[in-house]
C-alpha cells in the first residue's frame, strides 16, 4: 500500500487517466473528487463487496435451482 500526504485542493495522478483530488477535510472525513474515463468503474469498497456478494449468491440460487430442475425432470425408475 502506498501511503501519501496530501493537502485541500491537492491531487494525485493513477495511471494517465485517473485524478484523485482532495476537495475538503473535516475532522476525520475527506472529500474526493475522481476525474475517470467512464468506463472505470468506482465504487466504495463496501458497496462493491455488497454488489459482490449479492452476485454470488444469485449465482448460488441459479444453480440450486437447476439442480432441483433437473432432479424434478429425471426420469423416474
Amino acid at each position: 500500500m502506498l501511503i501519501l500526504t496530501r493537502k485541500k485542493n491537492e491531487t494525485l495522478r493513477i495511471g494517465d487517466d485517473i485524478l484523485v483530488t482532495i476537495v475538503d477535510v473535516q475532522g476525520d472525513q475527506v472529500r474526493l473528487g475522481i476525474t475517470a474515463p467512464k468506463d472505470v468503474s468506482i465504487l466504495r469498497q463496501e458497496l462493491y463487496e455488497a454488489v459482490r456478494a449479492s452476485n454470488t449468491q444469485a449465482a448460488q440460487t441459479v444453480q440450486n435451482i437447476d439442480v432441483l430442475t433437473l432432479l424434478k425432470n429425471a426420469p423416474k425408475k
